[in-house]
C-alpha cells in the first residue's frame, strides 16, 4: 500500500513538473488551447511513465516454465 501511494505521489509531482515547465517555454498570453496541450502532453509522459514502470516490474516477477523432459508423441486418432 505504502508503494502505491509513493507512486501515486511521484505521478503527481512529475505531472506538476512538467505543466510548469510547459507554461514557461509556451510564450504568453495562454489561450484555452494552450492549456489543453500543456495538460495533454503532461497526462501523455505521466501514462508512458506509468506503462515503463508497469513493463519493468512484469520483467522481474515473470516465471520460467520448466522445461518438458521428454517429447510426448500426438496420441493416434481413433
Amino acid at each position: 500500500m505504502r508503494q502505491n501511494g509513493i507512486l501515486i505521489l511521484g505521478l503527481i509531482v512529475v505531472f506538476a513538473v512538467i505543466v510548469a515547465l510547459m507554461l514557461r517555454l509556451l510564450p504568453g498570453p495562454h489561450r484555452p488551447s494552450d492549456y489543453m496541450v500543456i495538460g495533454t502532453f503532461a497526462t501523455l509522459a505521466c501514462l508512458a511513465l506509468v506503462f515503463v514502470l508497469l513493463l519493468r516490474s512484469e520483467k522481474g516477477r515473470q516465471r520460467k516454465r520448466p522445461k518438458p523432459d521428454a517429447v510426448s508423441e500426438p496420441d493416434e486418432p481413433r
